[in-house]
């Protein structure tokens, strides 16, 4: 079965600055699939050569076995993209606006799935309103909407929640998730590393230009050797257990164990120290951690 995206060795320069240096990314058939990184890693520009809105200087992309150079036309059928920034034009409304991203596309009479693009996003009732008087997260929506108006098999996410509440939210990653059970591949990209991690099947991090992780996202969670646990301590944390500390809040510790066998061992520190226990909670390890041990503190 082909890939749902296949990039092969692409890189891309602007100047002297190296966007993307040799990037090697398969995504399958009906994946939810995270792409994740810094600003500055390469995410954009790679979705923009995805999308033939810039072109690479080396290697090749191809959706769906359709080249995105060489058969530019088939491929951005098979594309739907929601852009980073919000852009809209203020001269129509949103049904209009939808017809007309519909019409680039030479779909007519595409009302029904317009309307039910609409309910999904909760937009019914702004279907008669000028762009302009929209606010952003309308107009988020509706750039969701028009990436969705030609019904396209892979779908781009560049940043969708940003800036945006949560109710809209929860319902566009319901009708997103509809969508990739119906058989859509999804990309996302989002500095909400929770929304990667409870949607997304697999996920590949960037770092300036290259793919530095690249596997299932439970695979990325049970890399994360160890555990953490957060303390409330009747008195101060013995000077042996210092070492563990990672953060503390008042009366509250967070330590780093390197594995669940350690617990005992604190524990005996404290009770030989006469330190009571007043709250104790072990910690999973999150995308977040493993982000931040594999592209570094700070990134974001």
């Amino acid at each position: 079965m082909l890939p749902a995206v296949d990039v092969c060795q692409v890189h891309k320069r602007y100047g002297t600055l190296h966007a993307l240096s040799g990037v090697d990314l398969r995504i399958e058939q009906g994946e939810f699939f995270g792409l994740l990184g810094p600003n500055g890693a390469g995410k954009t520009t790679l979705i923009n050569l995805l999308a033939g809105l810039a072109l690479p200087d080396e290697g090749r992309l191809s959706i769906l076995g359709q080249d995105v150079v060489k058969q530019y036309r088939s491929s951005r059928r098979l594309l739907g993209v929601v852009p980073q920034e919000l852009v809209f034009d203020p001269f129509f409304t949103v049904r209009e606006a939808l017809r007309l991203q519909s019409g680039y596309f030479g779909l007519r009479s595409n009302d029904a799935w317009i309307d039910e693009v609409m309910h999904h996003l909760d937009l019914t009732d702004k279907a008669d309103t000028n762009m302009r008087r929209l606010s952003g997260g309308m107009k988020r929506r509706v750039l969701v909407a028009q990436a969705l108006v030609h019904k396209p098999p892979v779908i781009v996410l560049d940043e969708p929640t940003a800036g945006v509440d949560v109710e809209l939210r929860q319902s566009m990653w319901r009708f997103i998730q509809q969508l990739n059970r119906d058989g859509h591949t999804v990309l996302l990209t989002t500095h909400y590393l929770e929304e990667a991690e409870s949607l997304c099947n697999r996920i590949a991090m960037l770092k300036r230009g290259q793919v530095v992780a690249l596997d299932s996202t439970q695979n990325l969670l049970n890399s994360i050797a160890g555990c953490r646990v957060r303390l409330k301590l009747s008195g101060a944390l013995p000077a042996a257990l210092l070492p563990q500390l990672v953060e503390r809040t008042g009366d509250d510790c967070l330590l780093a164990l390197p594995s669940y066998q350690a617990l005992e061992p604190m524990l005996a520190q404290l009770r030989e120290a006469a330190v009571g226990v007043l709250e104790m909670e072990l910690l999973q390890a999150d995308l977040e951690e493993v982000f931040l041990r594999v592209v570094g503190r700070g990134a974001q």
